[in-house]
């Protein structure tokens, strides 16, 4: 991340060197190795010399302070605080340095551990040790920062200060401070002086954009966004640009084509207005702005992207293509993995998207919200056990997971339809209680926990609330309908409802066809011929284009070279994929070798029709 480093406490991981002592260390044959390892980054190897190093020398406080970091680094909390009590027993009562350094180590610990109180008790024990040390008025700052004990971190971002006027992260901290309390006008003097110290720093700009967000200067915010993005990419930046509102989002994508116009080889600019698009939902422009940033620099991610956005827009098989096209760059992506399950699933390919799911899981085994998404696949090809299983095994890892509507919903209908009745209506009940404060609408699931408790009348009135106050998914909305009367068993409604949301624009005609709470009307010759009806209009799947047709074109344009060992290259790309040709004025045709034909054959850049 390029956010710095008043963001997150860095005093003792492995990446950070150890402080420096006017103590000799030990010289033990088994430490030395273990530092050297340390040094290296070779942890595993350090660790169990460190440990070698203590059976044979159990006084050696140096020893257990590195012990201890690496113990954290493993997230092996009691393991570091108890090393770090041995060496606050062992270290020498000269070494100021390790000391604090042991202290600062500790509060690090009890951060992790969210132990706040004990983590500023051990920094002010360290400051008191080592008062000329930054870092430990940083972290405690950072610590006061997040309990919104503003006054406290700026006392310790002003003695920052006063050890190093040059140093940017006191100022910076405070700024971050007045921008906390909405103390704009504060906030963009501290960002100001930053700049003057620092004029390449990016957060100086990005911070400050947020100050001038809050003042709904959106002149100065999007100059100052553009200006950190320039810089570095900056995070924060990034960020911002991404939820500005709409007068000031204008104003930020002219400047960004600006800088695009200026700089047309850099990827950067096109994958920023991408992400805007995005963002925004206008997927047709996302498409095309990624685009443009692979042509300059194919990225698996430019692609990832433009699958996401065939998604959404519901153009299964361009998502699939372009899912395909990132794993080919990228075969050991698993978000693109992940991705890929997800189109699969909304082109009903369910044994395939099982495939991708697994792929998932045994690379991510602690992740919850793949067995939540496997699940879903599940009861779509009715294996109910296999999905309160998985749905299970999400709340043990995540047992917050008890609290979500959707899975509450989705297992009690798991549970329901294996006939084991108190399981599913205990999870019905749990969601009603969990939404009982809540304003109901599209996203609300009140109304099937009230059907599968057997309460037609509130499921329905709830549900017709929805209707009737849905100004975003209407259609979406009459479909929830349509199931709402199909569990009820109230078929000719059902199929009424189902009508309406076809006729309002719903298009899911995969999900219709696999849909268990629609399973009473299959039979139906009604809901037969409306599946045939809108099945004809409604693209699922357009791998049937027809490509046979292809109009050959004439056209003379100027192509830019370089010069590379005296030969000519040109730059170009084929359907996307970047390419360079060498240019051979004495040849007589376009030719590429095997190996690039294969490759775009199989990842269908080119196809067999192609001449």
């Amino acid at each position: 991340m390029k956010l710095k480093v008043f963001f997150i406490m860095m005093l003792m991981t492995a990446n950070i060197p150890l402080a420096k002592s006017q103590i000799k260390q030990p010289d033990s044959y088994a430490y030395t190795r273990g530092v050297e390892a340390y040094n290296e980054k070779k942890y595993a190897d350090a660790l169990e010399w460190f440990n070698r190093e203590l059976s044979e020398h159990p006084d050696n406080g140096y020893a257990y302070v590195y012990i201890s970091i690496l113990r954290y680094e493993y997230q092996e909390y009691g393991k570091a605080l108890s090393a770090i009590d041995n060496a606050l027993k062992h270290l020498p009562k000269k070494d100021k340095e390790w000391h604090s350094l042991a202290l600062a180590s500790r509060a690090e610990v009890y951060t992790a551990m969210q132990d706040t109180i004990k983590a500023i008790a051990d920094l002010s024990q360290a400051i008191k040790i080592d008062p000329t040390n930054p870092k430990y008025y940083n972290a405690r700052a950072q610590l006061n920062y997040e309990l919104k004990n503003y006054t406290h971190a700026d006392m310790d971002y002003q003695k920052m200060i006063s050890l190093d006027q040059g140093d940017v992260m006191g100022y910076m901290g405070i700024g971050r401070n007045a921008n906390a309390e909405s103390r704009w006008d504060n906030a963009i003097a501290q960002f100001n002086y930053v700049i003057k110290l620092a004029p390449d720093y990016s957060s100086g700009y990005s911070f400050r954009a947020d100050s001038y967000i809050g003042k709904e200067m959106w002149a100065e915010a999007t100059d100052d966004i553009v200006k950190a993005l320039d810089i570095d990419g900056d995070n924060k930046a990034f960020y911002l640009m991404q939820d500005l509102p709409k007068e000031a989002l204008a104003l930020l994508k002219a400047k960004l084509k600006i800088q695009m116009a200026k700089q047309p080889t850099n990827k950067y600019w096109p994958y920023c207005l991408a992400t805007i698009a995005q963002s925004g939902e206008e997927y047709d422009s996302a498409i095309s702005y990624y685009q443009q940033a692979h042509s300059l620099d194919a990225n698996s991610l430019f692609l990832e992207n433009i699958s996401k956005c065939y998604m959404w827009k519901k153009d299964y098989h361009d998502a699939l293509d372009y899912a395909e096209r990132a794993l080919s760059m990228s075969p050991e992506d698993y978000d693109v993995i992940d991705l890929k399950a997800d189109i699969l699933s909304r082109l009903g390919r369910f044994d395939e998207c099982l495939v991708e799911r697994n792929k998932y899981v045994s690379k991510y085994p602690d992740y919850p919200f793949v067995y939540l998404s496997r699940a879903d696949d599940l009861l779509s090809i009715r294996k109910y056990n296999d999905a309160v299983e998985d749905y299970n095994t999400a709340i043990v890892l995540a047992p917050k997971l008890t609290e979500y509507p959707y899975l509450l919903m989705r297992r009690g209908d798991a549970y329901r339809l294996l006939g084991k009745k108190n399981e599913a209506k205990a999870d019905y009940e749990k969601l009603l209680e969990v939404e009982k404060d809540s304003v109901l609408n599209s996203d609300s699931w009140t109304p099937f926990a009230f059907s599968g408790l057997g309460n037609a009348d509130k499921a329905i009135e709830t549900m017709q609330y929805i209707i009737d106050n849905d100004t975003t998914d209407k259609n979406g909305s009459l479909y929830n309908m349509a199931c709402i009367y199909a569990r009820l068993e109230q078929k000719e409604t059902a199929i009424k409802y189902l009508h309406d949301a076809f006729k309002s624009g719903y298009s899911n005609i995969v999900h219709v066809k696999t849909d268990y709470d629609l399973d009473c009307l299959r039979e139906m010759s009604e809901y037969k011929a409306l599946i045939d009806e809108y099945s004809k209009d409604i693209k699922v799947d357009n791998s049937t284009k027809d490509e046979t047709h292809i109009k050959e074109q004439t056209e003379i344009v100027e192509v830019p070279f370089t010069k590379d060992g005296g030969v000519t290259k040109v730059k170009c790309t084929v359907n996307g994929l970047p390419l360079h040709f060498v240019f051979d004025t004495g040849a007589a045709d376009v030719t590429m070798s095997m190996v690039e034909a294969n490759f775009m054959l199989k990842n269908e850049y080119i196809k067999p029709i192609d001449k």
